[in-house]
C-alpha cells in the first residue's frame, strides 16, 4: 500500500523521483518531464489511497513500439515453423508466384485460389487438381503454399508415398492418429496419387487419408498423373472408392501437356554443350 508521506505541512513525492520526472503539487503526482503525463494514478479501495505507477504517453509509446516488434516476431517465428513443417521437400522453399515464367497458364488458377483463400475454404470445401499431370504442373501446386504460408495459414505439401513410408509397421491406433493429424492443417496437398503400391494395405491407407479429409471438410489438393476418364472408371473397388470420394467434393483441372521437366533437361543440355564445344 502507498500513502502519502507529510513533511512540513507539504506532501511529497512518495517514492524518489528518476532523472526525467518531476512532482505535480497539484494532484500530487509523479509526472514524466518530457511529455508532462502523470506516471501515477490515484485509487481508493476500502478508505485507504492506493497511488500505483502507470505508463506516461511516451512509456506507452515505446511499450507499444517493442510490444509490435514482438508480435512481428513471433510472427515470423511462426511463419519459419509452418513453412518447416509444411515444406517436407526444402526445393518447394524455390517455387513461388514470382518466379512464374508463363508456361503454365493454369497458374492464374492458383492465383485466384490464394486470392480468395477465405471464401474458397468456406465456399469450396475441397478442391482438387485431380487431372494434373506431375511433369506438367509441378510449379502449380508447389507455388501455392508459400504465398498462404506467408499468410500464417497451415499447409503441408506431402506425397502418398511419403505418407504410405511413415504408415508402414505403425500399430493400428498410431496410424490412426498420424491419419488425423493431416487435418490440422488448413491446406493439404498431395502429390502423385496413382503411383503408390497397389497392395491391400496401399489402398487402404490411401482411402483412409481420403476419406479423413473428406470428414474433416477441410481443403484438398490432389495431383495425378490418372486422366479424368481412368479417374471415372476404376478398374476394381478398392480404387473406385478412393476416386469416388475425390470427385464428390473435388474440381478436376487439366493442365496443359507441356513437360516442364523435359523442358529443363534440354535447356541444361544446350548449356552444357556450349561449355564443351
Amino acid at each position: 500500500m502507498t500513502r502519502f508521506t507529510e513533511k512540513a505541512n507539504a506532501i511529497t513525492p512518495n517514492r524518489e523521483l528518476q532523472p526525467d520526472e518531476y512532482f505535480n503539487e497539484t494532484d500530487h503526482l509523479i509526472y514524466c518531464s518530457k511529455c508532462n503525463t502523470p506516471r501515477q494514478c490515484r485509487h481508493e479501495l476500502q478508505g485507504k489511497v492506493l497511488i500505483p505507477s502507470i505508463r506516461c504517453k511516451c512509456q506507452q509509446k515505446i511499450f507499444e513500439q517493442e510490444e509490435a516488434q514482438r508480435k512481428l516476431h513471433e510472427k515470423r517465428m511462426e511463419i519459419e515453423h509452418l513453412k518447416t513443417s509444411g515444406l517436407q521437400d526444402k526445393s518447394l522453399y524455390d517455387y513461388t508466384f514470382a518466379k512464374d515464367n508463363g508456361i503454365n497458364p493454369e497458374m492464374k488458377l492458383a492465383h485466384n485460389y490464394v486470392s480468395n483463400w477465405e471464401e474458397m475454404k468456406q465456399t469450396l470445401p475441397d478442391f482438387s487438381s485431380g487431372a494434373m499431370s506431375v511433369l506438367e504442373n509441378l510449379s502449380l501446386q508447389a507455388a501455392l503454399p508459400m504465398p498462404l504460408l506467408e499468410k500464417g495459414v497451415p499447409v503441408l505439401i506431402t506425397n502418398f508415398s511419403r505418407i504410405l513410408n511413415t504408415l508402414t509397421g505403425m500399430h493400428f491406433e498410431d496410424r490412426n492418429q498420424f491419419i488425423h493429424s493431416l487435418n490440422r492443417y488448413s491446406l493439404l496437398i498431395i502429390d502423385d496419387l496413382g503411383i503408390e503400391r497397389n497392395s491391400d494395405f496401399a489402398l487402404e491407407q490411401v482411402f483412409n487419408v481420403i476419406d479423413s479429409r473428406y470428414r474433416s471438410k477441410k481443403p484438398l489438393i490432389i495431383t495425378t498423373n490418372l486422366t479424368l476418364s481412368e479417374l471415372n472408371n476404376a478398374a476394381d473397388i478398392a480404387h473406385k472408392r478412393i476416386y469416388d470420394r475425390i470427385l464428390e467434393r473435388c474440381v478436376p483441372i487439366r493442365i496443359n501437356n507441356r513437360n516442364i521437366r523435359q523442358d529443363n533437361a534440354t535447356a541444361n543440355l544446350k548449356k552444357n554443350e556450349k561449355k564443351f564445344c
